[in-house]
């Protein structure tokens, strides 16, 4: 059970994940009823006994294996490019989080406030907590606040880097030179991981994400103290 766990999505924890997840299994359920048809005429053609030496033409079942590959694209296309509209919209961010991209460590600076700005390196093994996890938790986690609309603006200061949250249903490429950006919304409170989705050197697999999601008087406590 638990090698059929890992074979799952992350949980959803922004309202673009779910719709993801939902795209995901749609398309999956779709596959698997064809495959289910496709399986069972293969297996009828092989044990019946039914055979038409003479038939040279079948004008409606061409039509019908012709048109159903279309109708069933279209029940596939349709909520992929609502997704895909969905995820390049940016709309009115409250809040803006740079983020940039070195070899091999991030950093992040809150583009709305003044000196709010720091490095986010991996923990070293040695140095993790009871509750941490282990090349996965970093020094300084990117504080954000839940049921806020944020803009993320993604860059790279050397090589090619890629910024990437499974559970937030985001991942922007880190270009040195190009700006790109994303947008989210958390809709619950909790830490995020994430990991360079890019190889872009020998430490490439050290260089994880964390965000943790509080509710807004916590995040304004947190931008005070700093």
């Amino acid at each position: 059970m638990a090698t059929w766990g890992n074979l799952n999505l992350q949980d959803a924890a922004s309202p673009l994940m779910e719709q993801l997840i939902f795209f995901h299994d749609h398309t999956l359920m779709i596959l698997l009823m064809i495959t289910v048809l496709v399986m069972y005429i293969m297996i009828s053609m092989t044990w019946n006994k039914l055979i038409n030496r003479t038939l040279l033409e079948g004008q409606m079942i061409e039509f019908i294996w012709t048109t159903m590959p279309a109708v069933i694209l279209i029940f596939i296309a349709l909520p992929s490019l609502h997704l895909l509209y969905l995820i390049d919209e940016i709309n009115k961010p409250m809040l803006t989080l740079k983020t940039i991209g070195h070899q091999w460590y991030w950093s992040y600076e809150y583009s709305d406030f003044n000196n709010v700005e720091f490095d986010s390196y991996m923990k070293p093994t040695s140095e993790l907590m009871n509750n941490e996890f282990r090349l996965l938790d970093v020094d300084n986690r990117v504080i954000l606040p839940m049921n806020t609309q944020i803009r993320v603006l993604v860059t790279a200061a050397d090589v090619l880097h890629s910024w990437t949250v499974p559970s937030l249903g985001i991942k922007i490429d880190a270009i040195p030179g190009r700006l790109n950006q994303g947008s989210f919304n958390i809709n619950r409170p909790g830490l995020m991981f994430g990991q360079c989705s890019e190889i872009c050197g020998a430490n490439h697999s050290f260089m994880p994400i964390v965000i943790e999601s509080v509710p807004t008087n916590m995040f304004i406590k947190w931008l005070n103290s700093n």
